[in-house]
């Protein structure tokens, strides 16, 4: 074989494209594994379960839909339904309007790092620490909040009542989550080009009129984005009403997700509560969906 073909082959050896298919599946295996292990299977698992009566103590007995007509005749279901749609519409409106107005003064005002740890720091403590801090504020008794209160209204606010628990409840959650939200918000004013306020600033726009008329525009693949984020969230609120109030008073919180923890690890009711998740996960994938088409939330207007 002489030189030259020697030297053809080694050429072709060199220039044939390495694959990194391999390299590529090592990486994703441990994700991958993640995924199923507690994303696919629970989810199978639990639709598997919505149709049978389980207990922990019996083998699973399926029962076909009866837990799903028991769910719709159940009046505790219900009422659970409408205090987290309270809940869900409170923490929305005020979250949405509250992280906007944030992230606009940080564009306008102010770009410092400083100012953004600061409006991120409520986000980095844990639900359940918030909320017993906040049940330590507001408690009726010995909290800060009735001690300023009291000697200017002449008695304590129970905050934590029948008719206040919810939005109070709604109230803690976007002190928690406002900075993230907002600085969701301001990445996405980062990406609107200064030439458009400018050009607006030549047409005579009042700073009012730009943000109604450019801003909010521009803005919504992000706030599409936010309002997803934040209704799912919302509906799977939990942890902040099991610290704060146990359901009560008198299912005044009872929200959907406690009642399905509730029926599941309180009454040990595990197909019943495993249909009103799975009835859950339509529900959001419902709204998910219609958010998203009528949002355009893959859309630009940047273009």
């Amino acid at each position: 074989m002489s030189t030259s073909t020697l030297l053809a082959r080694q050429s072709r050896r060199q220039r044939k494209p390495r694959s990194d298919l391999k390299l590529g599946l090592a990486f994703i295996l441990p994700a991958t594994i993640g995924l199923v292990a507690f994303y696919i299977w629970p989810l199978i698992r639990g639709i598997w379960l919505s149709f049978t009566e389980y207990n922990l103590l019996t083998p699973e007995e399926f029962t076909g839909l009866d837990n799903y007509k028991r769910m719709v005749q159940d009046d505790t279901f219900w009422n659970a339904v409408v205090v987290t749609v309270e809940y869900v519409i409170i923490n929305i409106g005020l979250q949405t309007i509250l992280a906007l107005l944030i992230a606009v003064l940080m564009q306008r005002l102010t770009q410092s790092t400083f100012v953004r740890s600061i409006v991120l720091t409520p986000y980095l403590v844990s639900n359940v620490v918030a909320a017993m801090l906040w049940l330590w504020i507001l408690d009726n008794t010995l909290g800060i909040t009735n001690q300023l209160l009291e000697p200017l209204t002449g008695s304590a606010v129970d905050f934590f009542s029948s008719s206040m628990a919810i939005p109070t409840i709604a109230i803690i959650n976007v002190w928690r989550h406002v900075g993230y939200t907002a600085l969701l918000i301001f990445a996405g004013l980062q990406s609107i080009p200064n030439t458009v306020y400018e050009a607006g600033k030549m047409d005579g726009a009042s700073e009012w009129r730009m943000f109604w008329r450019i801003t909010v525009p521009l803005l919504r693949p992000i706030l599409a984005l936010v309002l997803i984020m934040t209704m799912i969230g919302s509906f799977q609120v939990f942890d902040t009403v099991s610290v704060a109030t146990q359901g009560g008073p008198v299912n005044a919180t009872r929200v959907l997700q406690y009642y399905i923890y509730d029926m599941a690890f309180g009454r040990f009711q595990f197909g019943y509560a495993s249909a009103m998740a799975v009835g859950l996960l339509l529900v959001l994938a419902a709204i998910t969906i219609l958010q998203y088409r009528m949002t355009r939330a893959g859309e630009t207007d940047l273009d």
